[in-house]
């Protein structure tokens, strides 16, 4: 029997953990940003949480689009953890494995800028898919190699 963990190349193994402590952050921060935009809006989800001059409500739209960047995450980088720690044992060429956490990463923290800070459709929509297809890509490779 092998040792599958012992076919990692330490530098993919390197490119993944920075890259998914990279994405981690990210996600953690949504969760600040969120709270930061609901008392600058002092809109709240919680009773108890109301501010003086606060209201609760659960349609206010700059909150609601924090919200649901951030719930794009977990949507695209949880799978990704997955699928990024996996594709590290089809012994991927470590310029390509880096490349590729490198790629999702900076897509991902685009995909938020595009939809929370500086909304453009556009560029939203280019961010996600090329997370999404890298994603994918090495899905399919681990896949094959599997097979």
């Amino acid at each position: 029997m092998s040792l599958v963990f012992g076919q990692v190349e330490p530098a993919v193994f390197q490119a993944y953990a920075f890259w998914a402590a990279v994405l981690g952050l990210k996600m953690l921060l949504m969760s600040v940003l969120t709270g930061l935009k609901r008392g600058s809006k002092k809109v709240f989800s919680n009773p108890e949480d109301v501010k003086p001059g606060g209201k609760v409500a659960y349609d206010d739209q700059d909150v609601e689009r924090v919200r649901r960047a951030h719930r794009n995450d977990m949507e695209n980088i949880l799978p990704y953890f997955i699928i990024g720690f996996l594709y590290m044992f089809t012994n991927p060429s470590v310029t390509v494995a880096t490349n590729l956490f490198r790629l999702v990463a900076v897509v991902r923290i685009s995909h938020t800028v595009f939809h929370v800070l500086v909304p453009v459709h556009k560029f939203r929509g280019m961010s996600w898919a090329i997370g999404f297809f890298t994603t994918a890509f090495m899905g399919i490779q681990i896949v094959l190699h599997f097979l």
